[in-house]
Parts: structure tokens; C-alpha cells; sequence
């Protein structure tokens, strides 16, 4: 009278469910680009062939991190608050400023007056360099010569210090994993 129950197919499409469907809806989001990993950088990163090397140019700080910044020819209110936003952010690195060095490049056009304000060490650009750097952004060089992130130009006193904080929060980032420099 017991007879015994027959296992259907059931369960096992159930089972076989549970350990696809997760598979395929990963590879769906994958596909679709939907998901955007957890980046925390607000600079821009550079492709790592970047380097001094690469755009012939010979590193006036090898071994050292650095920040650089092309003075432009004309010297606007925009350039001065970049000027006063490097200096700032020297300074907040607090006791890792020493790790790190403001270079100021200059073409044979720079507005040099625009210097007389702050104290920033001065490096001849390379032709390659200046069109990097052409549209007044600033870029973070790892100790090993490569150009590692760059910031564009923003406009407004508020955006100029946003982005300086952006800027020494991603130092300190870098400055804390590096193992060199």
C-alpha cells in the first residue's frame, strides 16, 4: 500500500537554478557594463607608459614623488589660484610634505612675474611635456619618473579647492602604499 515517491526532475532544475543563475546574471552585468568598480581616485588616471622618459624629458627629482604644473603664459586669476592651491597642498600633507615636490615647468613664454608670490622649484618643459600638460591641469609623478593622475582645469575659486583636496587625499593614498620614494 506504501508505495515509495518518485523523485522528479523537479529538485533537480531547482539546484541547477540556484548555482546558474547567478553565473548568468553576472556575466549579463559584465557585458552590459553596468557595474563601475569602486574607484576612489577623483583624479584622472594616466595610461602608465606615461613617463619622463616617454616624453623626453629628464626627471629633476628621480626617486621622489612630485606635482607638477605648467605656468602658462598669461598668468590669470585662474592660474594664481592653482599656484595658491599647490602651495596649500604641500602644505596639508602635513608631515609627508618632505616625500613630495612642487615643480612649476615653464615654457620659454611662462609668465615668471606670477611666481614672485610663492616659492616653487622651476624645471625646463620638453616639447612632449607641453602638449601633456597644455591646458593648465596638474599631474602627480611617482617616484619612478611616470605620470600618474592628472587634474583638469576647473573654474571657480570653490571647484579649485575641492579639487585640491581631491588631490592631496589621493597623494596620501599613494604616499601610503608606496614603497618607494
Amino acid at each position: 500500500m506504501n508505495s515509495p515517491k518518485k523523485s522528479g526532475a523537479k529538485p533537480l532544475i531547482i539546484l541547477l537554478l540556484v548555482f546558474l543563475l547567478p553565473v548568468v546574471a553576472a556575466k549579463i552585468v559584465l557585458s552590459m557594463n553596468l557595474y563601475h568598480g569602486g574607484a576612489t581616485n577623483k583624479g584622472e588616471l594616466l595610461s602608465p607608459e606615461t613617463s619622463y622618459a616617454s616624453l623626453a624629458m629628464e626627471n629633476p627629482r628621480p626617486h621622489e614623488w612630485q606635482i607638477l604644473y605648467l605656468l602658462p603664459s598669461d598668468c590669470d586669476a585662474l592660474c594664481l589660484d592653482r599656484l595658491y592651491i599647490l602651495k596649500q597642498s604641500h602644505i596639508a600633507l602635513g608631515r609627508e610634505q618632505n616625500r613630495v615636490h612642487t615643480m612649476i615647468l615653464l615654457t620659454e613664454s611662462s609668465d615668471i612675474s606670477a611666481l614672485k608670490l610663492h616659492s616653487f622649484e622651476t624645471v625646463k618643459a620638453s616639447t612632449a611635456m607641453i602638449n601633456i600638460l597644455n591646458d593648465q591641469q596638474m599631474v602627480i609623478v611617482d617616484p619612478l619618473g611616470s605620470l600618474v593622475m592628472r587634474y583638469s582645469k576647473v573654474s571657480g575659486r570653490a571647484k579649485q579647492i575641492l579639487q585640491g583636496k581631491s588631490l592631496v587625499s589621493d597623494l596620501r593614498k599613494m604616499l601610503k602604499l608606496s614603497r618607494v620614494g
